[in-house]
C-alpha cells in the first residue's frame, strides 16, 4: 500500500480577496471560515511605528483616502524599491489618522461584486490580526495560522520605521515565536529573512517572482535575480535561513503548461514549496483552463490546482480559500483511492 498523500496547507491570501476587500478584518476571518489553515496579511508601517496590513505603502487603491479633504497636501510622489509611485502613503499617517479611512475593493473592475463592502471596514494592525487568528482558532476548534509578510523592508528601514522589530515583538507577546508555531514569516528580499532567523524561532519563506531581482540585492550590487536563487546553489543557500520557498506558480508549471523541476529541486535540498497565487477568474488561469471570453468569468481552478497537487506542492496562496479547499479535499480523496 502506497503512502498517503501529504495534505498540502491552503492560504488565504490577503484573506479571502476574491470575496470581500482584501487585507481587513473580514476578509481573514471569511477565509478561515472557509477552511484556509493561514491568513496572509502584508505588512506595513504607519508613521508611528505601527504594522497595519496593506499590499503596497501606497494606500489610495485600498482606502478612501482620496475622498478625506484634510489629507489631500499628503498626496506626493515616491521611488519605492526602484518604482515610482505617486498618490497617498501609510507612513505619512499615524494609527490614529489611519483609524478615520475607510477599506475599499482594490480591483473593482475584477471583482465588482466586492464593491458593496467598501466604506465598511477599517485597516486592521497586525495585533489585531493575531487577535483573530486566536478567536478563530478557538471557535473552529482547529489552529488558524498566520503568514505575515515584510512588505519593502528596505524602502520602510531607510525610513527609520523598519518592520522586522515590531513584528517580533508582536510575536513574542502572542506567545508565537516557536518552532511548532502556526506562523510563517516571509519576504521578497534576502537580507532581511538572514537577519530575522538569527532572532526569531519560527519558520521563514524566501518569496521569489518570476522576474526581476530582490531589492535589497539589487542595491547593493549583487547581480543575482530570483531565478539566479532557484539555481541548485541558490536553493541550498535559501535552506540555510528559511524552511520554505514561495514562489510565483509560473515558475511550477510555465504559462505554456510546461512543468518545471522546482518542487524537486526545493525538496532535495529540504524546503517546502508553497506557490502563489490561484485566482478563480479566468484572466489569471492557464488559457486552456477558461470558460467563455469574459476575463472575469470563473474558469476551471479546479483542473489547475488539481496539477499544482500532483506537482508535490506543500502549500498554495488562494484569493478564493473555498475553491483551494475543496480542490485539496478532491485531490486528497482521489489519491488516497489510487493508494489502495
Amino acid at each position: 500500500m502506497s503512502a498517503l498523500p501529504i495534505r498540502p496547507l491552503v492560504i488565504g491570501h490577503r484573506g479571502a480577496a476574491g470575496y470581500r476587500p482584501e487585507h481587513t478584518l473580514a476578509s481573514y476571518e471569511l477565509a478561515a471560515r472557509m477552511g484556509a489553515d493561514f491568513i496572509e496579511p502584508d505588512l506595513v508601517s504607519t508613521a508611528d511605528g505601527v504594522l497595519v496590513a496593506r499590499h503596497e505603502p501606497e494606500i489610495s487603491e485600498t482606502t478612501d483616502v482620496a475622498q478625506h479633504p484634510e489629507f489631500a497636501d499628503r498626496r506626493g510622489t515616491k521611488i519605492v524599491d526602484g518604482r515610482r509611485m505617486h498618490g497617498w502613503f501609510v507612513h505619512d499617517f499615524t494609527l490614529a489618522e489611519l483609524r478615520t479611512l475607510r477599506a475599499r475593493e482594490r480591483i473593482p473592475d475584477v471583482r465588482q461584486r466586492n464593491t458593496r463592502y467598501d466604506g465598511r471596514f477599517s485597516v486592521p494592525t497586525l495585533e489585531e490580526i493575531l487577535r483573530l487568528a486566536a478567536r478563530l482558532s478557538g471557535e473552529l476548534g482547529r489552529v488558524v495560522g498566520v503568514y505575515p509578510e515584510t512588505k519593502h523592508p528596505s524602502y520602510f528601514a531607510a525610513l527609520g520605521l523598519a518592520l522586522e522589530p515590531p513584528l517580533e515583538r508582536a510575536l513574542r507577546a502572542a506567545g508565537l515565536d516557536r518552532p511548532d508555531a502556526p506562523v510563517f514569516v516571509q519576504s521578497f528580499e534576502v537580507n532581511n529573512l538572514r537577519e530575522m532567523a538569527t532572532r526569531l524561532r519560527v519558520p521563514l519563506v524566501q518569496l521569489v517572482a518570476a522576474d526581476g531581482a530582490p531589492a535589497d540585492l539589487a542595491a547593493e550590487g549583487d547581480p543575482r535575480g530570483y531565478r539566479e536563487l532557484l539555481t541548485p546553489d541558490g536553493l541550498a543557500e535559501i535552506a540555510c535561513y528559511a524552511r520554505a520557498i514561495g514562489p510565483d506558480k509560473d515558475l511550477v508549471i510555465t504559462p505554456d503548461g510546461t512543468a518545471t523541476t522546482l518542487c524537486d529541486d526545493a525538496h532535495a535540498v529540504g524546503l517546502a514549496v508553497h506557490a502563489y497565487t490561484f485566482r478563480n477568474e479566468n484572466q489569471y488561469l492557464p488559457s486552456e483552463l477558461r470558460s467563455g471570453t469574459n476575463p472575469n468569468d470563473y474558469g476551471d481552478a479546479f483542473g489547475e490546482l488539481a496539477r499544482f497537487f500532483e506537482l508535490g506542492v506543500d502549500a498554495v496562496f488562494s484569493d478564493h480559500p473555498d475553491t483551494a479547499v475543496a480542490a485539496r479535499a478532491e485531490y486528497l480523496d482521489h489519491t488516497s483511492h489510487s493508494s489502495r
